[in-house]
């Protein structure tokens, strides 16, 4: 699967991921002061984003799950479910 900036950016609102930009773009979700699952990707616009696999893997999704956080049918909610029944959480 292959994402692009903008993807991102709608899976950094949808899951109400935090977020700073440097170098590269920061984004991490944080529940009661800690920092779950982080994660990055370069300042490319346009083009697919390099690392597309490192980006699920550090979201801790599967292909499909990370496939609805692309389409925007995982809300937040819904990522903290997962993330208890893998046991992150």
């Amino acid at each position: 699967m292959t994402i692009k900036a903008s993807d991102f950016e709608h899976i950094v609102t949808k899951l109400g991921l935090k977020a700073r930009n440097s170098g590269d773009r920061f984004v991490w979700l944080e529940l009661e002061g800690r920092k779950i699952t982080r994660t990055r990707r370069s300042h490319q616009k346009g083009a697919d984003l390099p690392f597309q696999h490192s980006i699920r893997q550090q979201l801790k999704l599967t292909e499909d799950e990370f496939r609805l956080a692309v389409s925007c049918k995982l809300t937040r909610e819904g990522y903290i479910e997962i993330l208890k029944k893998k046991k992150i959480l």
